[in-house]
């Protein structure tokens, strides 16, 4: 089915852009919801201020469900479709995939939210990304650790291109400092295993590399309930705590678990104007991933205007395309080790739910 957020214009025309979200389980729907709402918001402010080239900006959106194949099949429909470019994703291996079928089929990307370093295979002018990569971000969280007094790290992960990519860089970061990554395999353990694992290593800290709601929730249940445990920070990179059902589930167990997420300390005018209008629709605060959503269109929108709608011309104009985001200026580069144009770079917070108030979230470290 079509989702369309805007009528097609008078003539029978619009100028239509594809949208990919994870809106329905196994995937993390609560970013879907967010990611989608600042999109549409987004299209809404650019067809009141005129659209694109005298055209409404059409959105059409496909749910991922945080599978690779439905996302690549999603790509070749939009693509068959018409659309001038496509935004979005915001799982990194499900991201990884519906890149590499746009960069095969000529079709031009932002990636509004997957971090993988290696979100294609080889340089592509077809793909740009929003989100720092994952190494410059996860180091600087393992830069938090170390600071925090933490040199024996416990992951408890899934098998998962990601978060095998997130212990890498984690273990390559730390051994230089005298740290240690112990690696946790949640497809063999269970919470209670975990635990136990956790006693026996003399770890200090665990990371939760793996899905929510489960089996993170059970996961910091056990641990803030092992007695053995008390002196362990439990932590969670990918920025699960963000988002209100992780606060509904957990209460105080939730506060006091570093993440990472990509805001500024403070808000640009943009983003301070943006922030209410995401709160209404969302009818809750909105999360950075909103923001990420907001910002992908803002850019489509920029580079439609400035080079049209034909897809070769579009895809070529990255690194001449400036925006303002709600983040900051965005512009487009290529960084080392990264195949696709990329903003550099986004701000990042590690951030944690303060224990004393959960509702309220603490800037631990900038970067």
């Amino acid at each position: 089915m079509i989702t369309q957020v805007r009528p097609v214009g008078r003539d029978g025309t619009s100028v239509r852009i594809g949208a990919l979200a994870p809106l329905t389980p196994p995937g993390w729907t609560e970013a879907g919801r967010h990611l989608l709402a600042g999109m549409e918001l987004a299209v809404r402010e650019v067809n009141d201020a005129g659209g694109i080239l005298g055209k409404p900006l059409e959105l059409i959106v496909r749910d991922t469900a945080a599978d690779p194949d439905r996302a690549v099949a999603a790509v070749e429909e939009l693509a068959g479709l018409g659309v001038a470019a496509l935004a979005g994703e915001y799982h990194s291996v499900v991201a990884r995939a519906a890149a590499g079928r746009a960069d095969a089929l000529g079709l031009p990307f932002l990636c509004s939210s997957a971090v993988l370093d290696a979100l294609t295979d080889g340089p592509t002018d077809h793909v740009a990304r929003l989100p720092p990569a994952q190494s410059r971000g996860w180091r600087l969280y393992a830069d938090h650790l170390l600071d925090a007094g933490h040199r024996r790290i416990a992951v408890a992960a899934q098998p998962s291109l990601y978060w095998a990519s997130g212990t890498r860089i984690l273990r390559d970061h730390l051994a230089p400092h005298g740290g240690s990554v112990v690696e946790l395999d949640l497809s063999t353990l269970d919470p209670t295993a975990v635990c136990d694992e956790l006693a026996a290593q003399q770890a200090t800290a665990l990371l939760l590399l793996a899905g929510h709601p489960e089996p993170v929730v059970s996961l910091v249940r056990a641990v803030r309930r092992d007695r053995r445990l008390g002196h362990v920070l439990i932590g969670a990179p990918a920025g699960q705590p963000e988002f209100a059902t992780w606060a509904a589930a957990l209460g105080d167990d939730g506060a006091g678990v570093p993440f990472l997420r990509y805001l500024p300390e403070r808000l640009g005018p943009l983003g301070a104007r943006v922030e209410p209008a995401l709160r209404e629709r969302l009818a809750e605060a909105p999360s950075f991933v909103a923001f990420e959503g907001y910002d992908a269109v803002v850019v489509l929108a920029e580079l439609l205007r400035a080079h049209g709608t034909d897809r070769a011309r579009t895809a070529e104009a990255w690194p001449r395309i400036e925006a303002e985001g709600t983040r900051g200026q965005i512009r487009f580069s290529r960084a080392p080790g990264i195949s696709v144009w990329q903003w550099t770079w986004a701000p990042i917070q590690v951030v944690d739910r303060d224990p004393a108030e959960p509702g309220r979230f603490r800037v631990l470290r900038t970067g």
